[in-house]
């Protein structure tokens, strides 16, 4: 069976980028990394990309209109003949009309419990609350932000003496290896089901 062709957008470190990619070339893994896209040119995610021979494509939004930048983002990814979207770190909020069009197929990690604490600050906001557990969801992106369908979650404890700061450390630990195993899932389903 093909695998499913994924465009990975980042704005960063790339670092839940390296775990999806590098799951990626284990056996069975159903989808292949097609490309690594940014919206700042110097993000140290699409060094790494380069490195290990993934495409590369980086447009600044700076200065355009959000559905203008879209566009020139998803055209890349069209480029690349990708079939999802998997957002990992990329500090855009997509438009609405971009969302649409790829509605099911676009695919984001959220440091939080959803649907608790949607948005930023969510391990301040966890500890503030007094939640013995953060976290870590993979949901489908829809218009409305963090509120899209949850693929799957895993809990992290939070520790009496945590900060922010610690509890975001060992929640990273997690999404390593919830979101490659996530979305492989997910494309593994869908693949079954347009079989």
């Amino acid at each position: 069976m093909p695998k499913a062709k994924v465009a990975i957008f980042i704005s960063g470190s790339g670092t839940n980028m390296a775990a999806l990619l590098y799951a990626s070339r284990l056996p069975d893994c159903p989808y292949e990394v097609v490309l690594v896209a940014s919206n700042r040119p110097g993000a140290d995610g699409l060094s790494l990309a380069r490195a290990e021979g993934i495409a590369t494509f980086a447009h600044s939004h700076k200065g355009l209109e959000r559905a203008d930048h879209d566009a020139v983002m998803e055209r890349a990814a069209q480029d690349a003949d990708a079939d999802y979207i998997v957002l990992a770190g990329y500090m855009r909020i997509l438009s609405e009309e971009f969302v649409s069009r790829w509605t099911g197929k676009i695919i984001n990690i959220h440091p939080s419990l959803l649907p608790k604490y949607k948005g930023l600050n969510t391990h301040a906001r966890a500890i503030e609350a007094g939640d013995r557990h953060g976290g870590a969801t993979v949901h489908l992106v829809t218009p409305e932000l963090d509120s899209g369908a949850i693929l799957e979650q895993v809990k992290v404890t939070i520790l009496p003496e945590d900060t922010p700061d610690t509890l975001a450390e060992r929640v990273k630990l997690a999404e390593y290896q919830l979101y490659p195993r996530a979305l492989a899932s997910y494309v593994a389903r869908a693949a079954q089901v347009t079989a």
